[in-house]
């Protein structure tokens, strides 16, 4: 069961109205660290997943928390990239709910080892408005917006809409010419700035590491959608065990990233 949250959260002042109530079910603690926000599109490019995943992993291992939406695509990537336990999952339902359906594992274990936020009482299903609201929550908790994909219509850039009105500086992850618009578009306007240097970024938050996070074979092995027996044969048991996470799944003999 939910819990409403008593304490001031000062970076909600930003919000166009203070929201109360606000509920959780987790760690608040993960409220006291550096937080940065992160998201973008449902259906994102490979080459997205890889740049949101090293981020968010990069950020949650200089004790910043990831703080997202827990819906499919990037925001799914940048919860698990960070590690449940370093990230922030704003709901746009009760909490009692847990939306979307294919992230119902990863929302389970944010619930127990980070912290989930909603707006809503329990029993609340999402609409189109709770996402906007979800949204704003989600770009007000972060010191900075990351968006790391988007179309011109979309939620992330109405997320930009929030983070431009309060003063937030807006990051984007670099994409070609006809990817990507909405960010390629805030970059041609001048109201993102591109990270080139995951490593350099990051280290821009949060305590220092002293040595680059080390690649995850598996996890851009899995990107390809290699057959099961191919990851089997170069990961062995580490296959199943990321099966049962939720982290991959396994259909008519292929390896897909959830």
């Amino acid at each position: 069961m939910s819990q409403k949250v008593t304490a001031h959260i000062r970076e909600l002042e930003a919000m166009k109205k203070y929201p109360d109530p606000l509920f959780y079910k987790g760690d608040l603690a993960l409220l006291s660290r550096p937080k940065v926000s992160i998201v973008g599109t449902r259906s994102p490019s490979v080459y997205t997943q890889n740049f949101t995943y090293t981020l968010a992993r990069a950020l949650a291992k200089r004790g910043v928390s990831v703080v997202s939406g827990a819906a499919m695509g990037v925001d799914a990537i940048a919860h698990k990239g960070a590690g449940e336990e370093n990230t922030i999952a704003v709901a746009a339902n009760g909490l009692d709910i847990r939306y979307p359906a294919v992230n119902r594992k990863l929302i389970e274990t944010i619930e127990s080892r980070g912290l989930v936020l909603s707006q809503f009482d329990e029993g609340f299903k999402a609409t189109g408005w709770s996402f906007v609201v979800r949204n704003e929550l989600v770009v007000a908790l972060g010191e900075i917006l990351i968006v790391t994909e988007a179309d011109m219509e979309s939620g992330s850039m109405r997320s930009v809409e929030y983070a431009l009105k309060m003063g937030k500086e807006i990051y984007v992850c670099p994409h070609r010419l006809g990817e990507s618009r909405g960010t390629n578009t805030l970059l041609a306007e001048g109201k993102a700035k591109p990270i080139y240097e995951i490593e350099a970024f990051a280290s821009r938050f949060g305590r220092k590491v002293k040595s680059e996070i080390p690649r995850d074979e598996f996890f851009y092995f899995c990107q390809t959608s290699p057959t099961f027996d191919a990851a089997l044969e170069r990961f062995g048991g580490r296959v199943y065990e990321a099966e049962l996470e939720g982290a991959i799944t396994i259909q008519n003999g292929i390896v897909r990233l959830d």
